[in-house]
């Protein structure tokens, strides 16, 4: 039996499965049930897979490809390896049964809807390894690229992605204008009331120091997905509500990081709370180095794959300080963002080599 527009499951664990057959079928999505997937062509065709931890070497080690929508459930705490595979599948969720069964519902619903022709837009989470990394900028470049992107600010202490992109004096609503409590949100309507620069959407903090509600991220971050277009955030780098909220939702999270020793340690911290929340995690790497580290010997030190590496853009601090971010097509963000959006396509799996430390 194909799963061709059904969901493909491949699970072990009996309970498991009786699980995913009752949440499938409160959704009314259709289950195929498998040891283990017959081709990549079936891999392909399901409209999303769910996978054990037993499950989930088998199909690393029968080298199926990245997909979007690859969900893996359990009930214990993963196993370094398993973790491992998990990222060279692009495994997308990891929930924990019973807590977050809800969680596989709305993914099963999302699955059924891209059946129907709705086309989702992925969304990617950015943070620095340290203060000063340069991850507000990267994030705003990733969305600059995009073609059509939605810039949210997820950092309220970080005085406003608008000044970043250059606007700040344009009309529209920043997120303490904002009273969503959650639920779903028209992106149309969303667009309509947001600032627009150079054709990015952007959701900016404002000046004014507050806490973002995590359902209303939550439900701007959906709005934006199902419009179709690139969700780019830019998350604070510490643990809270909103910070989940991005992170559960990220098709990938770019860790940057400088090429020194101390960013080094600091990322590495960083990046193994991300993994625990998230296992599509890949490292950008800006020079110059100090020490002559080079990025392959961050990615080694931290442990986190390497998706680019940039040297120095020129005269950032200016242009950032007199009418906001700027690209050139061969510029060292321009291509480092490019090399971000090719991994999150499934062009190329992270590991990549950089683009000029």
């Amino acid at each position: 039996m194909s799963p061709s527009g059904g969901v493909l499951s491949v699970i072990d664990d009996g309970g498991l499965r009786a699980d995913v057959d009752r949440i499938a079928a409160a959704v009314g999505t259709r289950v195929v049930h498998a040891s283990e997937p017959s081709s990549h062509k079936v891999w392909r065709a399901a409209s999303a897979v769910v996978l054990d931890a037993a499950a989930v070497g088998r199909c690393a080690h029968l080298g199926m490809p990245r997909r979007d929508r690859v969900h893996l459930v359990h009930r214990t705490d993963l196993t370094p390896d398993q973790w491992r595979d998990s990222i060279a599948l692009g495994v997308r969720r990891v929930l924990r049964f019973p807590d977050q069964e809800t969680e596989l519902a709305a993914e099963f619903s999302d699955a059924g809807e891209s059946t129907r022709g709705a086309r989702r837009g992925p969304t990617v989470a950015v943070l620095g390894g340290r203060g000063g990394a340069g991850a507000s900028v990267f994030a705003a470049a990733l969305a600059m690229t995009a073609g059509d992107a939605l810039l949210v600010d997820l950092d309220s202490w970080g005085g406003g992605l608008d000044l970043v992109v250059g606007g700040e004096s344009a009309s529209g609503l920043r997120w303490p204008d904002l009273t969503l409590q959650g639920g779903r949100v028209s992106y149309t309507a969303l667009r309509e009331a947001l600032p627009t620069r150079g054709g990015v959407t952007v959701l900016s903090s404002g000046r004014a120091a507050h806490d973002i509600d995590a359902g209303a991220a939550a439900s701007v971050l959906d709005a934006g997905s199902r419009g179709g277009v690139t969700v780019v955030c830019d998350l604070p780098r510490r643990a809270s509500p909103v910070a989940e909220v991005a992170l559960s939702a990220a098709d990938l999270v770019v860790l940057v990081t400088c090429a020194d020793v101390r960013s080094c340690a600091a990322a590495a911290a960083v990046g193994a709370w991300l993994v625990s929340v998230n296992p599509n995690v890949g490292l950008v790497v800006r020079g110059p180095s100090p020490g002559g580290l080079s990025a392959a010997d961050v990615g080694q030190i931290t442990g986190l794959p390497l998706v680019a590496s940039m040297r120095p853009q020129p005269q950032l601090a200016n242009v950032l300080e007199h009418g906001g971010l700027t690209l050139r097509r061969r510029s060292p963000l321009t291509t480092a963002a490019r090399r971000v959006h090719d991994v999150l396509r499934g062009h190329e799996t992270a590991g990549a080599v950089g683009v000029g430390a």
